[in-house]
């Protein structure tokens, strides 16, 4: 329980540029919370003196609590790159939900979720800044998570079988690069096109369409990334694009750059 987990290679970028200045921690969940929640993550940032800058984090389909002073929230999945401005100092402790993994806590439609955040009073009775007084006055990781824990412990719904599904389905995108397409997800899943939209309206807060997308955006990016892809007029086709215009204007609202400043490697920000 609660141990730190590896940072993956796609998610906050530029984090190992970053140095001392930002710190970024994973924790798996309990036993009893795991199925629902993927990890928690603890985000802490000492800028006092230095100059702010922007953190880009690559969305994916996955609804996050985030307790941050004043802005503390349920989050839906998001479909764009999404920026921070850090500066000065702070802390934001999150925890980030397998897809689907919130519905049983808040019985409602992940989609409902989509840029009208959900405020935690909701589910834990108690008013954001309660909980922000709860978790981030506590001196350390571990001590945060188990007042996190106890909370969604006490709150604890019986599993559904939906959520296993939704993320057999969100693997098999993610690990079959192939895919482009819902109609190749139905059929593999043996259901209608319909059903699967209803699915993940419901259980994950965006559609199959769009997670195909990003996953095939960071799969390009990744690729281009250990040089192993530089055609991108064949790449937009193969990832079933009619034209390269938008084919890069989806990689840009993605990754954050062009596919050409991205495949020239252009990571920094240049707002």
């Amino acid at each position: 329980m609660n141990q730190p987990q590896a940072r993956p290679s796609m998610g906050v970028l530029g984090l190992h540029g970053a140095g001392d200045r930002f710190r970024l921690e994973r924790y798996s969940a309990s036993d009893a919370l795991s199925p629902f929640i993927k990890h928690y993550w603890i985000v802490q940032w000492n800028l006092d003196g230095d100059a702010p800058y922007h953190q880009h984090v690559v969305p994916n389909p996955c609804a996050n609590l985030v307790v941050e002073k004043d802005k503390t929230l349920f989050y839906g999945p998001g479909k764009e790159r999404f920026s921070y401005l850090l500066e000065g100092s702070g802390i934001v402790f999150g925890v980030k939900f397998q897809p689907g993994g919130l519905y049983p806590f808040v019985n409602r439609e992940l989609s409902e979720l989509t840029g009208k955040p959900l405020e935690v009073e909701a589910i834990f009775g108690i008013k954001g800044s309660v909980l922000e007084e709860l978790v981030l006055v506590q001196p350390d990781d571990l001590q945060k998570i188990q007042v996190m824990e106890r909370l969604f412990l006490a709150k604890l719904p019986l599993y559904d079988d939906n959520i296993t599904l939704v993320n057999q389905v969100i693997d098999f995108i993610a690990d079959t690069r192939e895919i482009s397409k819902v109609e190749q997800v139905a059929l593999k899943f043996d259901m209608n096109i319909r059903r699967l939209q209803r699915l993940f309206s419901k259980y994950v807060g965006v559609n199959p369409k769009s997670v195909i997308r990003l996953f095939r955006l960071q799969n390009a990016a990744e690729a281009m990334d250990l040089g192993q892809m530089q055609d991108l007029v064949w790449l937009s086709a193969e990832l079933g694009y009619h034209d390269q215009a938008h084919f890069s204007k989806d990689f840009k609202a993605v990754i954050g750059k062009s596919p050409e400043q991205y495949l020239a490697g252009m990571l920094r920000d240049d707002s």
